[in-house]
């Protein structure tokens, strides 16, 4: 019998590092699977095509109807991202350790699948949660990202602060210390593998 594939899902509030960790996963291992997404939004100049299929909203309702997203959500009002059952099963199935970045709506919908939900659920999930330090370093992180409004941020911090409930709610919780990345990435590497 092969070896037996996983779901890891890393999720995290907006700031404390996800694509940073997942660039240096896929540096390290590139034997892990990273799938791509579906999304509606524009491709966006010099973009390539290595972390989303770029579809249509008609194409985005067809993965719908024909249940070929996992989960699926509207991001910053108008824009849908998916993740594809394509991009994912198959791959577990060959034994693979798929590894996918969500938001807290991505983890929801995953979390309570039947493919990974219960004792007969026929693959394997695993969650990490990446922590900031402290959340004065993870605002100070938005702050520093782009200049806006102060409901902005507010809204933000709002948003981190629901984002960070969600930490006892996954297998693991990993500390991304500031200053000290290859650290997250090693305990995450032992997790994975």
């Amino acid at each position: 019998m092969s070896e037996i594939g996983k779901l890891v899902l890393i999720i995290g509030p907006s700031g404390v590092g996800k694509s940073v960790i997942l660039q240096a996963l896929k540096a390290r291992h590139p034997e892990l699977h990273f799938p791509k997404s579906a999304t509606t939004r524009v491709q966006r100049k010099g973009e390539g095509n290595d972390l989303y299929y770029f579809v249509s909203d008609e194409e985005f309702d067809a993965l719908i109807e024909e249940n070929k997203l996992l989960e699926w959500a509207v991001v910053h009002g108008t824009e849908r991202y998916g993740t594809l059952v394509d991009e994912i099963i198959p791959f577990i199935e060959e034994g693979k350790v798929v590894v996918r970045e969500v938001d807290v709506q991505g983890f929801d919908s995953i979390h309570s699948h039947s493919s990974f939900r219960g004792e007969d659920a026929p693959y394997q999930l695993e969650t990490i949660f990446i922590l900031p330090e402290n959340k004065e370093q993870l605002v100070e992180r938005i702050r520093k990202r782009a200049p806006m409004a102060n409901e902005e941020l507010e809204r933000r911090i709002a948003s981190m602060e629901q984002e960070l409930t969600y930490a006892e709610l996954c297998d693991h919780q990993v500390v991304n210390c500031e200053g000290k990345l290859e650290g997250a990435v090693d305990k995450i590497e032992k997790i994975l593998l």
